[in-house]
This record gives C-alpha cells, sequence and structure tokens, in this order.
C-alpha cells in the first residue's frame, strides 16, 4: 500500500484548524486524517507554527539580579568571617591555616579577600608547607596536652610551664596560656571551704606559738595538723593531716569513721613520728579542735619533751592556713570530682593523691616549682655536705 503524502500546507493548516475547534475528531473525520496525526502535527508545530515569543526583560529586573547577587557575595563574606573571626588578630600563618582549612566550603578567593591576604600569598605558604614555628606550635601543644592530662586537668599554665622547662623547653607561661585557652583546656578550680573545726569543748587550749610563722627554716621544725570531712555513697570519712612545714610534706595521715582522738589524730602521729625522727626541738600546731585538745593526745605530746604544742587562736583559720590550703587543694584536684561509691574506693583515691601525687609529683608554687620530695631530699644532701 502507497504511503500517503502530506503537504507542509495541509498540515499548517490542520493544526490551526484543531485549536480553532472544540471537536478535534470531527476535524480529523472531515480531513480523513486519524484523531492521533493531528495531535502528532501540532506537537511537531509548536515550535515552528506558533513559536513563544520572547519576553523583553525589564531594565530594573536586571537590576535586581545585579543586587541579588552582590548580596549573596555579601552573606558569604559575612559567614566566612564569623567562622573565621579569631583569626582576624592572629598572625599570618594562623590565617592561612583557616583558609586551607575550610577551601572544601567557601571559595579561596572569597576568604582571601575577608582576610585581606592576596592569593599568591597563601598559595606559595600552602604549597610550601607547615612552617617552623607551626611545627613548633604542633610540638608544645601535644606536651601541653600530655602534662594537662598526667595532672588529671589539676595543672594551670604556670605548673605547665615549670614542668616544661624542667624538661628542657623553652616556652613562657603566657604562651602556654594561650594554647591551652586555644584548646578550652582549663584547670580545675577552687570553692569556698568550710571549716569544720569541733572547737566547742572544755578541755584546755594552748596558746599560738606558732604565730603564722610558715617558713621554718629546717625540716621538723614546725608541724601543722587539721581534719576535714570526705562524702562518699556509704557515709563521710574524716582525713586528719599532719604537714611539715619546711618542705610541706603530708608525713602523717589517717582516714576514718569516727571523729573519736584514737581514730583521727593518733593514727596521724604515730606516721608522722615513724617517717621523721624528732632529735630537735618541734612546734606542733592545730585549731582548737577537740582531738587535739584531749587527754589522749596531749599525753603523746608530752611523752616527748621535745614537741612542744601551739593552737590557733579562736575561730580564726589563717593561724592554721597551710594545712586549710592543703584540704582545698584535695578537694578541688580530687573530691570534687569524685564521686565516691564506697568507702575504700576514696581511701584508694586519697592514698593515691598524697602518697604518689602530692608529696612527689605535684609541683608547690611556695617551694619554688619543686615537690616536697625534691625539697627533702636536698635538704639531707645539705645536711650530709655540711
Amino acid at each position: 500500500m502507497k504511503k500517503r503524502y502530506y503537504s507542509p500546507e495541509l498540515k499548517e493548516q490542520a493544526v490551526r484548524l484543531s485549536y480553532q475547534r472544540e471537536n478535534i475528531k470531527e476535524l480529523a473525520d472531515e480531513l480523513g486524517l486519524e484523531v492521533q496525526r493531528i495531535y502528532k502535527w501540532r506537537k511537531a508545530a509548536k515550535t515552528t507554527i506558533f513559536p513563544k515569543p520572547e519576553k523583553a526583560i525589564p531594565d530594573d529586573t536586571l537590576e535586581v539580579k545585579r543586587l541579588r547577587k552582590a548580596l549573596r557575595e555579601k552573606e558569604l563574606e559575612l559567614e566566612i568571617f564569623k567562622k573565621g573571626r579569631a583569626h582576624l588578630l592572629q598572625e599570618r600563618w594562623e590565617i592561612y591555616g583557616f583558609i586551607a582549612s575550610y577551601k572544601h566550603l567557601y571559595p579561596i578567593e572569597r576568604m582571601c579577600k575577608v582576610f585581606k591576604i592576596s592569593r599568591s600569598s597563601f598559595y606559595r605558604w600552602y604549597t610550601a608547607g607547615p612552617s617552623k614555628r607551626r611545627l613548633e606550635l604542633s610540638l608544645f601543644t601535644d606536651l601541653i596536652k600530655t602534662e594537662f592530662d598526667q595532672s588529671k586537668k589539676r595543672y594551670g599554665s604556670t605548673r605547665i610551664a615549670e614542668k616544661l622547662k624542667r624538661k628542657g623547653y623553652c616556652i613562657s607561661r603566657f604562651r602556654v596560656a594561650k594554647i591551652m585557652r586555644a584548646n578550652n583546656w582549663v584547670s580545675k578550680h577552687k570553692r569556698k571551704f568550710k571549716a569544720t573545726t569541733d572547737s566547742n569543748h572544755s578541755y584546755p587550749v594552748c596558746r599560738n606559738l606558732l604565730n603564722r610563722n610558715f617558713n621554718p627554716i629546717r625540716l621538723n621544725k614546725a608541724w601543722v595538723s587539721d581534719i576535714t570531712y570526705i562524702q562518699t555513697n556509704q557515709g563521710w570519712l574524716y582525713l586528719t593531716t599532719i604537714i611539715d612545714l619546711f618542705d610541706r610534706q603530708v608525713i602523717g595521715w589517717s582516714l576514718s569513721t569516727s571523729l573519736h582522738t584514737d581514730q583521727t589524730i593518733i593514727p596521724a602521729w604515730k606516721m608522722a613520728v615513724s617517717k621523721r625522727t624528732i632529735n630537735m626541738d618541734l612546734l606542733f600546731h592545730s585549731d582548737r579542735g577537740i582531738q587535739y585538745a584531749s587527754k589522749t593526745f596531749r599525753s603523746f605530746i608530752k611523752s616527748n619533751p621535745l614537741v612542744t604544742q601551739s593552737m590557733s587562736r579562736k575561730g580564726n583559720c589563717w593561724d592554721n592556713s597551710v594545712a586549710e590550703s592543703f584540704f582545698k587543694t584535695l578537694k578541688v584536684e580530687l573530691i570534687y570530682d569524685d564521686d565516691f561509691k564506697t568507702i575504700e574506693q576514696a581511701k584508694t583515691a586519697i592514698f593515691e593523691y598524697i602518697e604518689i601525687w602530692y608529696n612527689r609529683k605535684r609541683l608547690h608554687s611556695f617551694l619554688g616549682y619543686k615537690t616536697p620530695y625534691e625539697v627533702e631530699q636536698k635538704f639531707y644532701q645539705f645536711k650530709k655536705v655540711a
């Protein structure tokens, strides 16, 4: 069967009539065509017979587009500024580091514009690799993190700087503080401390012979003592300590569940005299607590004629500030951050803090950032030479 030919004029007129008629099937029957063929011609004629007129773009629309583009650019610059504003007053290489870190989010050209640096200088830095100062910063950051973690977040910038100097690194406290601040490493802070002395008793008290002379000339010249409360989930613990003022070492201590003299100061005193032989005059100072004024303890004191007892004035915590200060430090660096489930857990933690950390590792500002153990050993070495 021979294929029927349809001229372009026929197709065009058929399409035009189809848009004028409501019933396209009726038109197809009149022309002797299939309805599908007319729809096919209409589809092909959309771009030729009835092309869409081009809309004129008003000048004000072009201006709006320009302003929108400028607004998007300013918003992007503002976003970059918010992300990197901490680097605006930093050194040039720190700005370069920020751009390198965010180049996958923002255009490098735009970031260089915000920070007012040239792209060529950034690319020169980027291709050259990290500078000597940046490598040094990375080293110090790792060292500071190590010391901070080893101190269980107890050390601030001053002690960490001293610790690094002892290891041979030349770094100032201000630089340590800056690095710690940049990494949000904050040491534990002291809280208000409540006195717990029970001086409401009828026992005789001693005069304040120490008179706040907290800097003796030798070991075993002056000891101070105090008692504090420690909470656990199984009940209260009472820590009694005896500190030698010369090296600030805790030479005697005891933990008990009772405030009785036989469980507090007596075992702490026995530990102290077992560590330090009393062969010269010794001044033992404490507050006016009932444990220190009791007949039982006073008999221990009087058994050694070289020991003289001294007590703080009533309600004056500054007369025994060294012992009070130790308890503040203990609670800030250990007690406040630990929730002791059991008494045994608390005893283990306090033993480790006093015998391992405080006496042997912790740097004391009063001792010239030496440990109590170092001061003790230096005293004995000097004594041998003398």
